[in-house]
């Protein structure tokens, strides 16, 4: 689970209508599914939380490694002032038997 907090709400908004969908077709190619992004509704908070999965063989590590630096990102972000973005938390996860997702594709 990747949790970013933004700065304001119009930027929470803009990041999360405009800017984040555009990873849904970039990420895969780095070994990543996105199985769903939401804002948190807490007055205030103006965080985007997304959750992941990596698949077999994917490093959270190395998917940062390579994913931060990529043309995929840069493109997906073109118009947004990364400065915007005050915090990111990663969250590992286990997956749980009888999970909705299912073991094999159960977020990190």
């Amino acid at each position: 689970m990747k949790i970013y907090t933004l700065r304001t709400a119009e930027e929470l908004q803009q990041y999360a209508t405009v800017h984040w969908p555009r990873h849904l077709s970039s990420m895969p190619s780095f070994g990543v599914t996105v199985h769903g992004f939401r804002t948190d509704h807490e007055a205030g908070a103006h965080r985007l939380i997304a959750l992941l999965s990596f698949g077999e063989g994917t490093d959270p590590a190395a998917f940062a490694a390579a994913w931060l630096p990529s043309p995929e990102l840069e493109a997906g972000m073109q118009g947004f002032d990364l400065n915007d973005i005050v915090a990111v938390e990663d969250l590992l996860l286990d997956p749980v038997a009888g999970s909705l997702l299912g073991e094999r594709h159960a977020p990190r």
